[in-house]
């Protein structure tokens, strides 16, 4: 299904009409990131900015979108409530430099070590994580203050404008290419929304919003005033003696408020432009963390944890839009992209990010393909941010919903539901791992190691059940050729295809078709040597490549090994 990206060719129109796209697409993602970090909104609106913009110009990958994601926010959140808001900016700068440090010792080539079963599995799992993240979406503000799910005729619209939204993307491309489909969805149906809360009876609106057709808006707005109410549950649960420090993720009983109470905390809510971003150690609202080893040794955990969770969900997305593209981007220059991005981003304040694999698919999907559109994206969010908030409250989330579900549907690699009977069972097993935490646990970094050590462990054991030697004798000497790499987990085989006791005096190991990997198969030849020494015969290591042989020679106790000058060998280099 990722052929569904691959339509477009690259223009500077393209690029911008997706980079309008990708700009309405990034407000709620940047808001709803903002609330998982227990952050105020605007810090990750601005914090999309920064990301966006930086990395669009420095990285590596002409036409990805990066953006405040889930996967670094569920790092931040446990940051904030530890040690609070004042140490978020110096580990996002920390992970900035950590990142650029990667890029400059051009380790961001390991992404080629990710076996194709994982990247099927994380794709698959990552459509299914943006399908479910679409849930907070049909949900507004209850009369107790707490979110709850749209009933009756709310949702009936909720659902028709999901579903029109979804109808203009897939058949408009058939009618004209002249504008991007999702960007053409979104006006549509932004337009009908308009009208109808515009003209709909006040006895329409369902309690919580303003408008009959819930908006960006009444999202962002029902969010901040439920956030408000729990807070104000937990001040009465205080003072009224109960734990006073719950679990950011932890369910807030709101039942102790009256109605009066409720209304008090919805009220104190007010739409009001949020201030400008400036350099966080000159903003008034933040106490500066100290600058000693004390509060290095704070964020550093938390920093290389960041680091590491934005490179892979970075690295892991530029591959795939590779994959759509057919074209080849830089993994070492996107690690100093986002690493330069960071250090911009905490020192404005923000809560860092990386880049956003379903915003990538929509630009892709739009017809972006170069830096241009990461450009429009990030500015025009700061534009429809700052200048044209009116604007965002006029869009209805069913429009950026239906194109997230669009996302979904081209981003799952429908071909593996009947494929897995014909691959590997191995590769079934990484990919329904992959795709199963990456679900279950939102956290796509941890999924794409976890695949790459399973995946290691079977190819490991695959191999090390696979050495194997063809026994000859040549002039009275037996030589074993063998195939297959010694290794750490074929050490075991090898031991038992070799005889000291019944062997002749003169044995030869035959490298051609193996090699010596690693210190395990050093001691084991090691080892052996001493074997066929105690008999009183000799061994002889016979086509050993360069880098085996200096790897034997440096080790310098292989007394009783005799080196073979012969240097005819099957495989050339290391792995």
């Amino acid at each position: 299904m990722l052929e569904f990206f691959a339509k477009h060719t690259a223009s500077i129109r393209g690029d911008f009409l997706s980079g309008l796209t990708v700009a309405l697409a990034l407000v709620p993602e940047a808001v709803a990131f903002a609330f998982v970090a227990g952050l105020h909104p605007s810090i990750g609106l601005y914090s999309a900015f920064f990301i966006g913009l930086v990395s669009s110009l420095a990285g590596g990958r002409p036409g990805m979108i990066s953006g405040a994601t889930g996967a670094m926010a569920v790092v931040i959140v446990s940051l904030v409530a530890i040690h609070g808001v004042e140490y978020l900016f110096p580990a996002v700068i920390l992970c900035g430099l950590l990142q650029i440090i990667v890029g400059l010792l051009r380790m961001g080539k390991l992404i080629r070590l990710v076996p194709h079963s994982v990247m099927l599995g994380f794709v698959n799992g990552l459509a299914i994580v943006i399908g479910l993240a679409q849930i907070g979406s049909f949900k507004t503000l209850g009369t107790n203050g707490t979110m709850t799910f749209l009933q009756n005729g709310p949702l009936v619209i909720m659902i028709g404008f999901v579903a029109l939204t979804m109808a203009v993307i897939v058949w408009l491309p058939k009618l004209t290419k002249a504008i991007p489909s999702s960007l053409a969805a979104i006006m549509m149906v932004s337009a009908i929304a308009v009208g109808i809360n515009s003209f709909a009876p006040q006895s329409w609106v369902p309690g919580g919003q303003t408008n009959v057709v819930q908006t960006v808006d009444d999202l962002v707005m029902n969010n901040l005033k439920a956030k408000a109410v729990q807070q104000a549950a937990l001040e009465v649960q205080s003072h009224d003696g109960a734990a006073a420090l719950l679990d950011h993720h932890a369910a807030v009983d709101t039942s102790v408020l009256s109605p009066e109470q409720v209304g008090t905390a919805v009220a104190s809510i007010k739409s009001t432009r949020d201030p400008l971003p400036t350099l966080f150690f000159l903003d008034s609202r933040y106490v500066l963390a100290p600058f000693t080893w004390e509060t290095l040794a704070i964020i550093f955990p938390f920093s290389l944890i960041l680091a590491g969770v934005g490179l892979i969900e970075s690295l892991m997305t530029l591959t795939l839009i590779d994959e759509i593209t057919e074209t080849r981007g830089s993994g070492n220059r996107e690690c100093i992209g986002q690493g330069a991005a960071n250090i911009v981003c905490g020192l404005f304040g923000g809560m860092g990010g990386c880049a956003m694999i379903g915003q990538s698919l929509i630009n892709v999907n739009s017809g972006g393909r170069g830096r241009l559109s990461g450009v429009v994206a990030a500015v025009g969010l700061l534009v429809l941010v700052v200048l044209l908030k009116p604007v965002i409250s006029m869009v209805p989330m069913a429009a950026l919903v239906g194109v997230m579900f669009m996302v979904v549907i081209g981003t799952f690699e429908w071909s593996t539901l009947h494929t897995w009977n014909k691959i590997p069972k191995s590769d079934v097993l990484v990919m329904v791992l992959v795709a199963g935490y990456t679900v279950l646990f939102h956290n796509l970094a941890i999924a794409v190691l976890l695949g790459i050590v399973v995946q290691a462990l079977i190819f490991a054991w695959h191999h090390a059940t696979h050495m194997m030697a063809d026994i000859h004798f040549e002039d009275n000497k037996k030589v074993y050729q063998l195939h297959g790499p010694l290794f750490f987990a074929s050490v075991s085989s090898f031991r038992e295809l070799v005889d000291p006791v019944n062997d002749p005096p003169f044995v030869v190991i035959d490298f051609y078709f193996s090699r010596v990997y690693d210190q395990s198969a050093m001691e084991a030849i090691s080892k052996l040597a001493q074997r066929y020494r105690q008999e009183g015969k000799s061994l002889q290591l016979r086509n050993l490549n360069a880098d085996c042989r200096r790897m034997i020679e440096r080790a310098g106790d292989m007394s009783g090994v005799i080196i073979s000058d012969d240097m005819h060998y099957h495989i050339t280099k290391m792995i």
